[in-house]
């Protein structure tokens, strides 16, 4: 089994109140073998209410959104086997799955969005990529 790398590239969107709200992923690199769970983390900071994200971009095609949250159960259930767990009292979003497979090789972004129309969140993505 050789293991999936998942560098962070550094990489925050421009936020509107920048010292309002942001997130990060704290991770500078994860490294998983196929079958194994992968774990990615991401930290927010905000003091008003506000959606979590998590997308994907695979490669070759466009953003696609995993999992959201904004209230409610902590452990939230995404697509093709990814769920992630909040935090409040951390600050933190995490995303899981059991086991990763080399299909699941892409771009991940946390994202944080307040829920007051017209206000910018923030992303920052790691790329998840095989090593030879």
């Amino acid at each position: 089994m050789l293991p999936l790398l998942i560098p962070v590239l550094g990489m925050i969107f421009a936020l509107r109140d920048a010292g309002a709200q942001s997130v990060t992923q704290p991770d500078g690199h994860v490294t998983v073998s196929e079958e194994y769970s992968l774990e990615l983390r991401c930290n927010y900071s905000y003091g008003g209410a506000f959606y979590l994200f998590w997308y994907v971009q695979y490669p070759g095609q466009g953003l696609q959104l995993l999992l959201q949250y904004y209230s409610g159960n902590t452990l939230v259930k995404g697509i093709k086997g990814f769920e992630a767990e909040v935090r409040k009292d951390e600050s933190s979003f995490t995303l899981r799955k059991p086991r990763v497979h080399w299909s699941d090789t892409a771009e991940y972004f946390c994202a944080l969005s307040a829920t007051v129309p017209g206000t910018a969140g923030g992303a920052e993505h790691k790329l998840c990529e095989r090593e030879f």
